[in-house]
């Protein structure tokens, strides 16, 4: 009896083994399909970005710091920041847009606008928000977040807007503040 329980045991203690091995090597395996390299194909300090449509300039943008991805949906991140400049068809500056973080996906011509963004046109009005859009092809932007929007004479609050990309006219999306009503 006692040999039939060391061969039940031997054969017990092989299939755990066995068992661990394979687990690993399911690990290993499962490992290297799911994880992607998150490292970007290219570094570029201190960038300078023309946007153009058919050779006309639209915009201008700065950035101390781009990673570009190449993966299915290529993007580039600024981690550091963004300032863009946006131009009239004469090249004059319209509108200017900062914040301190941002991704621009490539295919799409849609880029996010994070932390701190800020938009000033010729007539001094000021964008405040934690989050905008930019959709390139359109010439738009726009945020579905908190919103506080500073006139001349005006401090206006809000959840979302939208405007073209040179910020006039903008429209605010469930405002509120205080309003100048003109008899």
């Amino acid at each position: 009896m006692s040999g039939r329980i060391h061969h039940i045991f031997v054969f017990i203690f092989l299939l755990i083994i066995i068992s661990l091995l394979s687990c690993e090597n399911s690990m290993n395996e499962i490992q290297s399909v799911t994880t992607k390299d998150r490292s970007p194909e290219e570094a570029v300090k201190d960038v300078e970005l023309i946007f153009s449509d058919s050779g006309v300039v639209q915009a201008l943008m700065k950035s101390p710091l781009l990673l570009h991805y190449k993966t299915d949906r290529p993007y580039i991140e600024m981690p550091k920041g963004i300032k863009v400049f946006f131009y009239d068809s004469a090249m004059n500056v319209q509108a200017r847009l900062s914040s301190n973080y941002a991704i621009n996906y490539e295919k799409e011509k849609i880029m996010d606008a994070k932390n701190n963004v800020v938009v000033v046109n010729t007539k001094g009005e000021q964008l405040n928000t934690e989050h905008l859009v930019w959709d390139q092809k359109k010439r738009m932007i726009y945020s579905d977040v908190f919103v506080k929007i500073t006139t001349k004479d005006q401090v206006l609050f809000g959840e979302g807007m939208e405007s073209n990309d040179q910020f006039d006219p903008w429209k605010i999306k469930h405002v509120r503040g205080t309003f100048t009503i003109k008899k």
